[in-house]
């Protein structure tokens, strides 16, 4: 099975999710990826359809999108 990947900007907000991700499916089932310190990876999760972070992109290429701390414009700046 693929890894979920996870989107933060590194928010209280997203650092909240980020831990409750990681206890509930296990640190090895989730790429944690930290946009507002890995830019490039910016346009990724956008084509992978995320709109705003954090959110959490499941390997069938669904994204779930948790308790809005910041839109994808916003991260951009």
């Amino acid at each position: 099975m693929s890894k979920s990947i996870f989107y933060h900007a590194g928010c209280p907000v997203c650092v909240s999710a980020e831990h409750d991700i990681v206890n509930l499916i296990g640190a090895e089932n989730v790429e944690v990826v930290h946009i507002g310190q890995d830019r490039s990876r910016i346009e990724e999760a956008e084509t992978k359809g995320v709109k705003s972070v954090p959110a959490l992109v499941t390997p069938n290429g669904n994204v779930l999108h948790i308790n809005f701390g910041a839109s994808m414009a916003d991260v951009k700046g």
